[in-house]
């Protein structure tokens, strides 16, 4: 029963702190909420751009509009798997373009971002090629050893062996972390700099 009452006092508490919250506070809350909500239309093709919806909105809600506009963007830049990922990253920096005309340098941070993702990919691709590669000379041996003992020829996929996946997870793992960092710190840069 004391469990109970607990979670209604704090519910109770939490009833009474948002009677206590400003107007002002809840309208804020409202028109991030509103500008995560037209960043996600965008994103998902809703709508062809950000700037006339923008402009629709007071000045009084532009700046936290862009505010919630520019959170949802930024989530959705992340380093992707495949090159078709890619696109995703790039729509919602392409949002960010608009949503950040405001904002002085948005199209250097932007065009930054886009370099890292590109290099990403590209490195990703020829340090895996490299390994693959790595491991093909050893599936010959195995094959070779295996056609000697058997006398049967089999051809080994190089990315399938066990020691290949765990190098490549640890490669993987190093190249997300060095270059999500990267990301990191312009995502952290640009959201301290929306107005």
């Amino acid at each position: 029963m004391a469990e109970i009452r607990s979670t209604m006092d704090m519910v109770m508490e939490r009833l009474a702190q948002m009677d206590e919250a400003s107007p002002d506070t809840l309208d804020q809350d409202e028109y991030i909420r509103k500008g995560m909500r037209l960043a996600a239309g965008f994103l998902r093709g809703d709508t062809a751009g950000l700037q006339e919806p923008l402009a629709e909105c007071s000045e009084e809600e532009q700046p936290f509009v862009r505010k919630g506009a520019v959170r949802t963007l930024l989530r959705n830049i992340f380093l992707p798997r495949e090159p078709e990922q890619k696109e995703a990253a790039e729509k919602a920096m392409q949002g960010l373009l608009e949503v950040g005309q405001v904002m002085e340098g948005m199209g250097g941070m932007v065009n930054d971002m886009k370099s890292i993702l590109d290099r990403y990919l590209q490195q990703r691709e020829e340090l895996k090629k490299q390994l693959e590669e790595g491991f093909a000379q050893q599936m010959e041996m195995m094959e070779a050893n295996i056609a000697q003992q058997t006398g049967m020829s089999m051809k080994m996929d190089p990315s399938q062996h066990p020691k290949f996946q765990e190098e490549w997870q640890r490669i993987q793992a190093e190249m997300n972390e060095q270059y999500g960092r990267a990301i990191d710190q312009y995502k952290a840069h640009i959201e301290q700099q929306i107005p």
